[in-house]
Parts: structure tokens; sequence; C-alpha cells
């Protein structure tokens, strides 16, 4: 995709702490190798290259993954990395992000991206972002890419699309009538049926255009937007309020589109991702690592210690091992990592 104005900006930041024990802090998810043989955030950035080059790729974390990142990503200068000094949320650092940009190029298209997601094939991912970079630049709009669902999801926010919005490359575009937030299962099963698409978190808006929508829709974080320019990056993220960019702006504002994707698409939210973007053997066991699975089925094995993991006649679990823990859980409490996890630091 040739658009001289489109940049790529990478979330890369968060503990991704539903992938404990192989996911922490000082090694998030975004370095481990849940799509391909390759860190996530490698996948990611090599996606980030089909839209734009390296010099136009910016990938937003904190400081202490700037030199993991660094360690196994090639090509990029340090200008590719910019440093949040504190995690307050993906509303202030794309508006952050979005700042520092149209300082650089009043005309910048961003393109957001994740750096844990997964999705196929990759010039059908090209083409919908192309399509959506087209859309945003001619109708000024803030464009979510939206997937259809493949499945009942509760995990997931949901768009409801308006209108048809003029055509533009390969994709569909359409307003979005509304957002609709992690629904329950009941509700989620409704909105299959109605045809809503998931909202990827994947956005696309000229830099200019989200800046005059924060000044509507969240002016406590656009207030204090000069803050970078007069006082620096530290003292804007010391002063502006954790929030989220789906709520702060993408469900209030009016300016707000959605383009249908052509690829398929994961979040990698959980280990049970591994279940839907791995091929399982024939008793439904997928597993990364040297593992032995006998006489088992609908298992999830994960290992990167020293030793072997073996399973005999076990059936719908998730284990997973590391230099340090081996933690193994039904499959069915997977969603209750979270809850795990406070538990655990608050024994210990």
């Amino acid at each position: 995709m040739s658009d001289p104005q489109a940049w790529v900006t990478i979330l890369a930041g968060g503990i991704g702490s539903r992938f404990w024990p192989a996911s922490t802090p000082a090694r998030p998810k975004q370095l481990l190798p849940l799509g391909s043989a390759d860190p996530l955030i490698v996948d990611t950035v090599q996606r980030a290259r089909a839209l734009a080059p390296d010099d136009r790729i910016r990938i937003l974390a904190g400081a202490h993954l700037a030199g993991p990142f660094q360690s196994v990503l090639t090509g990029l200068s340090n200008d590719s990395f910019w440093i949040e000094p504190r995690a307050r949320g993906t509303a202030p650092v794309l508006a952050w992000a979005a700042w520092k940009l149209a300082q650089i190029d009043p005309d910048a298209v961003m393109v957001s991206l994740h750096a844990d997601h997964l999705l196929a094939p990759l010039d059908a991912f090209e083409e919908t972002v192309a399509s959506a970079v087209e859309v945003a630049r001619r109708d000024d709009l803030l464009l979510s890419i939206g997937v259809s669902p493949d499945r009942i999801e509760t995990g997931y926010g949901h768009i409801e699309a308006g209108d048809a919005l003029a055509p533009a490359g390969a994709a569909k575009a359409f307003r979005v009538a509304a957002f609709h937030e992690k629904p329950d299962a009941q509700t989620a099963g409704h909105y299959v049926a109605e045809g809503y698409l998931w909202n990827t978190g994947i956005f696309i808006w000229k830099a200019s255009v989200l800046l005059e929508e924060l000044a509507l829709h969240a002016p406590d974080i656009a207030e204090l937007l000069p803050l970078i320019g007069s006082e620096g990056d530290e003292a804007f993220f010391e002063r502006v309020s954790v929030s989220v960019i789906d709520r702060a702006v993408m469900e209030r504002s009016n300016r707000v589109g959605v383009v249908r994707a052509t690829f398929t698409w994961d979040d990698v939210g959980s280990w049970e991702a591994l279940a839907r973007t791995r091929t399982p053997d024939e008793s439904g066991n997928v597993a990364l690592g040297d593992a032995g699975i006998v006489d088992s089925k609908n298992c999830i094995v994960y290992t990167e210690g020293d030793g072997r993991v073996v399973l005999l006649g076990a059936e719908d679990l998730v284990v997973v091992q590391t230099n340090e823990t081996t933690m193994i859980l039904p499959r069915a409490r997977v969603p209750e990592m979270k809850e795990l996890l406070a538990r655990m630091e608050g024994e210990n």
C-alpha cells in the first residue's frame, strides 16, 4: 500500500495477564510466539510494513519494553519507538500519538494496530486498510475495522452498521449506528443473527480529525495535549486520566464509520485463542513446545521449560509450563485468569 500520508502506530503496551505464567510484565505476550514461530510483535511489524515504510511506523510502549522489542526487531531506528512514560489506556496514548504525528505531518492518516492480533491473509488485510485510509481521508471519519462473527462471543464489542458509505477500493464501508460493548451470550447471539460486526480495535483516521473529536468529546484529554509541546510527554501522561478510546470518543462521536474486513481475525486474548488459531490433532489437542499427549482430547499445552510435558487420559485442560511455574486448569475456567492472579497476589 503506497500512501504517502499513511502512518502506522502499534499499541504494544500491556501485560497480557491472561497468558500468565508465560506472559509477565518483563516479557509480555507481545514477545511470545503465539501466532507463528516469531513473537507477536515481529508478526505485527511485518504486517505494518505492508502498509507503510519503516520511517512511518511507530511502536507505542513503555520504556521497559523498548529494549526487548529492539532485540527481536530489525531495521527500525530509535525514532520508531515512542515511549509512554505511564500506562494510561488507549485514549490518552492514541491522542498523544495523533498530536505528535500532526506536528510531523498535518495530513497524516493514522492506522492504529495492536501488537497481539492474528489475521490472514495479508493481502486482504492490506486491501481493507487501503480502502479505510481512502474513506478516512475523503469523508473525515473515524473508522474501525469490523469483522463478521463466526461464533457467539461475549468478550468482544459489537458494531451495528448503519447507512452505506460511498465505495472505496475493495471493502464495504458504513456509518456506525451504534457500538455495543461486551454482551452476555444471549445478546451476543442476537447480534450475530442481526449481522452486527465485531469491533477489532483496528482504527484508521486522520490525526487532525481525531484531535477535533477529542476536543468535542474528551476535553479532559484534549486540553492537556499542549503540555506535550511545552513541558514534554511526562507532563501529559502524569496529569491525564486513564480511559479507553472506544468510550471516550468512538461511542460519542457522530463522525464514526466501519469498514467490513475481508480477512479473518483473532485478538489472541487468552490461552483459549490457541485452539482457534492453531491446527489441532485428530483429538482436538493443540500443543506448542515439547509435549507428549496420549489418549487425551481437547487440551491446550504450551511449554517452554527445561522438561517435557506429558498428558495421559486428560480432557479439556490448559497446561502451561515455564522455567518458573507450571499451571494446570480446566479450559472452562480460562476466563477466570485475572481473578486467579489477583488472588495469588493477595496471598503472596
